[in-house]
C-alpha cells in the first residue's frame, strides 16, 4: 500500500512558521512540526493531537519519560528526539543567564535552581550552590541522582566540596518527582543535620529548596531555618 504524501501540508505548515511564528500554531500544531524530523512521510498531526489527548498538554509530553513515550506508540528514537527539548531548553538557560561576574542576587535564585532541574521531573536530583563571603558564586552543579532520603552522596562529601572552594554559604536545592514541593520530615531531618556539619567548618547554609512541577519551595522562608535556630 502507497504511503500518504504529506509533503503538501508540511510545506504549507513551514511557511506559515516562517512567515507567522510559533506562537500563532495551537499546542498539538508545535508537537506536530517538531515530529517532522523524526517521523518522515507520515501524518505527524494525528500521532501529535493523540500525545496531546494522552498526556494533557504539549510541555507533559515533552516532560513524559521514554517508557511512557513508547507506550503510547513511539520508537525509542521518537521518543529520546522529544526528550532532548526539556534538556536543551535547561541547557539553553543555563548558558544564556550565565553571570560572568558570578555573583548571585537573592531573588534571583529561585529561577535559577528551577531553570537548572528542567527536564528532571523522573528521579531525585540534588543541586549545590556555594558561595564566598560577597555573595559571588564559586560553584553549582548537580552533585547526587536518586532518592534524597537516602542520600547518595553524603553530608561529608557536600561538607568537603565546601572547603574545596573555600566557601563560606551554599544554597541546596533537591527535586520531588512526586510533583509535591512541601519538605517531608525525613528532608528537614536532613537538612538540620547539614547545617550542623557546615556550621562546624563555618560554611552557612543558607537555604535549602524542594523543586516540583516547575515550582520551589524555599524552606528557609518557610520558616523550618527559624525553628532550628531557636532550638
Amino acid at each position: 500500500m502507497q504511503k500518504a504524501d504529506h509533503s503538501g501540508h508540511r510545506a504549507r505548515m513551514k511557511k506559515k512558521l516562517l512567515e507567522q511564528g510559533i506562537d500563532m500554531f495551537a499546542p498539538h500544531e508545535v508537537l506536530e512540526i517538531l515530529l517532522y524530523y523524526a517521523i518522515p512521510q507520515r501524518n505527524t498531526n494525528d500521532i501529535a493531537k493523540n500525545l496531546i489527548a494522552r498526556f494533557g498538554s504539549l510541555s507533559a509530553v515533552l516532560d513524559a519519560s521514554m517508557d511512557m513515550l513508547k507506550r503510547a506508540g513511539l520508537t525509542e528514537h521518537q521518543a529520546l528526539y522529544l526528550k532532548l527539548f526539556p534538556n536543551v531548553t535547561r541547557l539553553y538557560l543555563v548558558d544564556k543567564h550565565h553571570n560572568p561576574a558570578k555573583v548571585i542576587k537573592q531573588d534571583s535564585i529561585p529561577r535559577l535552581i528551577i531553570d537548572r532541574f528542567i527536564g528532571m521531573e523522573e528521579e531525585e536530583h540534588v543541586f549545590l550552590l556555594l558561595m564566598d563571603q560577597k555573595g559571588k558564586e564559586l560553584y553549582s552543579g548537580m552533585i547526587a541522582h536518586g532518592d534524597f532520603n537516602s542520600v547518595s552522596i553524603s553530608i561529608r562529601e557536600i561538607v568537603t566540596l565546601a572547603l574545596n572552594y573555600g566557601a563560606t554559604s551554599c544554597i541546596l536545592a533537591h527535586s520531588h518527582p512526586s510533583g509535591c514541593a512541601l519538605p517531608s520530615q525525613q528532608d528537614v531531618r536532613l537538612t538540620f543535620e547539614l547545617m550542623d556539619a557546615l556550621a562546624l567548618v563555618k560554611v552557612n547554609l543558607l537555604d535549602h529548596f524542594i523543586v516540583a512541577d516547575h515550582d520551589c519551595v524555599s524552606m528557609a522562608e518557610s520558616g523550618l531555618f527559624d525553628v532550628k535556630r531557636k532550638g
